[in-house]
């Protein structure tokens, strides 16, 4: 037996076991993804693309449809603003209270979206700790569009930072202090050193969190009252139909939702794609 031979038997896997694997992997994907995507869109088309259009363009589905827009619209820059802004300051500084800031951002893995519904009721609510105050001075937050957004921000607040944190602090601070040596502004130095380092990371979390916000459910079922026409976002929309047997309807706008994640997917690898184009040319 060679040396090289020895080498790869110690080092690599059987065939049959990465075959296995793979196997695996796919079948779990096939059950759990392909499967279930599949039974949303023969629900969805299964009476025809009339059918379907009257669907999603009824006068509730529509503004369900405009609402899960809107909150993500509000939603994505904020956290992207606040992602960037707290994986700096944790990755490239040291000062007090940052163990307690790393943690604050994981709160909300930790919480189930019911019980941040319902702490944002009693802290917001007309029977709430500042509810009295928001009345005298007509504002209203639960049930209503801010009480949606705020829930949503909670809950996706984690995606962008903790896809930064760790990436920043892999690559360290040397750029961008040879950046500032060499007399560039922080701004300039956030827009031509750290933000190219950080895209992709920076990518991926966008992405995560337009997905979990156009599909949060838990928390804004709790602090949008599921009025109809007004705060019912697309997933309880969907759960609205469903309840109602009205199943076509609701594998209809099921479809429309599982199409926005996969253009935001499509998005993504356009631009990693084009990203590899100019690496190879330039």
């Amino acid at each position: 037996m060679s040396q090289v031979t020895a080498w790869r038997q110690a080092t690599e896997e059987p065939r049959w076991v990465r075959h296995a694997l793979i196997t695996v992997a796919l079948a779990f994907l096939a059950l759990f993804l392909v499967l279930p995507l599949s039974v949303v869109l023969y629900g969805a088309f299964e009476q025809g693309l009339s059918v379907w259009y009257a669907a999603i363009t009824e006068p509730d589905a529509a503004a369900a449809i405009r609402l899960t827009l809107l909150v993500v619209a509000i939603v994505v820059p904020l956290n992207v603003i606040f992602g960037v802004a707290a994986a700096w300051a944790i990755a490239k500084f040291r000062f007090r209270g940052r163990s307690l800031l790393i943690s604050l951002i994981d709160l909300p893995f930790a919480i189930s979206p019911v019980v941040v519904g319902l702490i944002f009721v009693l802290l917001l609510g007309s029977q709430g700790w500042l509810g009295p105050w928001l009345a005298s001075h007509d504002l209203r937050i639960i049930f209503a569009v801010p009480g949606i957004v705020i829930a949503i921000i909670f809950g996706t607040l984690p995606f962008v930072a903790r896809e930064l944190i760790p990436l920043m602090q892999e690559q360290g601070i040397e750029e961008e202090e040879s950046a500032l040596t060499l007399g560039a502004s922080g701004w300039k130095t956030f827009w031509h050193v750290t933000l190219p380092n950080i895209k992709w990371g920076l990518l991926y979390g966008i992405i995560l969190c337009n997905a979990r916000a156009m599909g949060e459910f838990g928390s804004v079922a709790i602090v949008s009252g599921r009025i109809r026409g007004e705060t019912n976002t697309m997933p309880l929309h969907i759960e609205v139909l469903y309840n109602e047997y009205m199943f076509t309807a609701a594998f209809a706008v099921s479809s429309l939702l599982a199409g926005l994640a996969l253009v935001t997917i499509a998005i993504k690898s356009y631009i990693e794609w084009r990203d590899a184009g100019q690496r190879r040319h330039g």
